[in-house]
């Protein structure tokens, strides 16, 4: 691209634009223009506008009309899952780069229509995996390419929370959203899981989900729920994957399970030379991996605090940051994003099977999905 800054609309001003996305791209500075906001509810859009806008900002409340403005470069689709994949279509069809939020869609046969748009175009197209990003990710993920795990022949996709039920907006919502803890947040460890092994070739899937405490509301961190509302959505998934290749991966996500030690967004790995598993705080990008081997007939640890890990990231630059800055140079440089569309579309197709299985109680395969 040679324009002087590049041009984003917003489609979506609820709770996720305001937490992460807006805040991070206004930290852009000049790179970026905030040009046109849309949201169905038209106060929010306002707000965003006033808040991020530029002084010549546009409010819509029918997206179609903000793709007709064809200054706008790019596209943030932060809207309820079930929008995702008709929105994304729709703006790559009007020349825009898009970065749709988590997960890619409701269905895989969904996500494949927002795969084939961004061939078709020739447009970016990226989703919303922020702890890609995250300093230990990045440090994991280089000790692994440097071969110090050896094969990665069984993985842990960590997703649990003691009491985290979102209470605002739609997320209990099952037709807005398509689920709940699974597709919420087990799709984030999901994604974190294959792109570290580098396996996107799933095979089949065997998984459970449950609605065990969605009647008892104390001591969620988010505030009580109404147990009436939160009834059409799983608070707990789990799941069995078995890649082409052999490799097993185990899936655990919820909302609110009794546990005392939760893991959100975090990752086991057991290779063939070594094992790995991340700790710490992941969301404040603090986590940090223990690594574990043997050498000498002794077993060994080896632990890796966040302050030691890519020093070239300053603490101040949160994660959701570095994915708008990473984002915004794959589109400025002509790049191919970090997540790119064909594996969060992988991760579309684990999680609709593992629904099904659920649904079923068999085994699924992933060939026999479409």
């Amino acid at each position: 691209m040679t324009k002087e800054r590049v041009r984003i609309g917003v489609i979506g001003c609820g709770n996720i634009a305001f937490q992460k996305h807006l805040p991070s791209l206004s930290k852009l500075g000049s790179k970026v223009s905030l040009a046109g906001f849309c949201d169905i509810v038209k106060e929010r859009a306002d707000k965003a506008a006033a808040e991020y806008g530029t002084k010549d900002a546009v409010v819509y409340e029918n997206y179609k009309e903000l793709l007709q403005d064809e200054s706008i470069d790019v596209v943030q689709v932060l809207t309820p899952n079930i929008s995702h994949a008709n929105i994304t279509v729709d703006a790559l069809e009007a020349g825009k780069h898009v970065m749709c939020e988590k997960p890619m869609a409701i269905n895989s046969k969904e996500a494949k229509l927002m795969v084939e748009a961004a061939k078709r175009t020739g447009k970016k197209l990226t989703v919303a995996y922020q702890h890609r990003h995250r300093r230990d990710s990045f440090f994991l993920n280089q000790l692994i390419e440097d071969g110090e795990l050896g094969e990665i022949y069984f993985a842990k996709s960590h997703a649990v929370r003691r009491r985290g039920v979102p209470t605002w907006g739609v997320f209990l919502d099952k037709e807005k959203q398509g689920g709940g803890a699974l597709i919420d947040i087990g799709t984030h460890a999901l994604d974190l899981t294959l792109w570290l092994m580098d396996n996107y070739k799933p095979k089949s899937v065997m998984g459970s989900t449950y609605s065990k405490l969605n009647d008892k509301p104390d001591g969620n961190i988010f505030g009580r729920w109404d147990p009436e509302k939160f009834a059409g959505v799983e608070d707990s998934a789990f799941g069995y994957i078995k890649m082409e290749n052999g490799a097993t991966i185990t899936l655990e996500a919820s909302w609110a399970l009794n546990v005392i030690n939760p893991k959100e967004s975090q990752v086991t790995l057991c290779g063939t030379e070594a094992g790995a598993e991340m700790f710490g705080d992941a969301d404040a990008n603090e986590g940090y991996v223990v690594l574990n081997t043997s050498k000498h007939d002794q077993l060994l640890e080896m632990e890796t605090q966040p302050s030691n890990l890519m020093p070239s990231l300053q603490a101040e630059e949160d994660i959701g940051y570095l994915e708008a800055k990473r984002w915004i140079d794959a589109v400025v440089n002509d790049e191919e994003p970090m997540v790119k569309p064909e594996q969060a579309y992988v991760v579309t197709q684990i999680l609709e099977a593992l629904y099904k299985s659920a649904e079923t109680g068999q085994s699924v395969q992933i060939d026999e999905l479409e």
